[in-house]
């Protein structure tokens, strides 16, 4: 992997880290984990622990995501 596209990533990974770290933590603020239910049924038996993890990685991923198209579309175009 190049310099150039390593230095990349990492501009959309870590802006995207930052920001999920923060949703998370105003979202459990709000919402106990003990209380998430999947669709109306009955509360998750998953530790608080485990909720916060995959909680952190979804919104990381969905962050990075958008972080990676605005990037995409915001990068100049090759010389050619």
């Amino acid at each position: 992997m190049g310099r150039d596209r390593l230095s990349r990533l990492l501009g959309v990974l870590w802006p995207a880290f930052v920001t999920a770290g923060v949703l998370e933590a105003l979202v459990f603020v709000v919402v106990d984990p003990a209380t998430l239910q999947a669709f109306g049924s009955k509360p998750l038996a998953w530790s608080p622990k485990a909720v916060y993890s995959i909680t952190f990685f979804v919104f990381w991923g969905v962050i990075a995501v958008g972080c990676a198209i605005t990037a995409l579309v915001n990068s100049p175009e090759p010389d050619g």
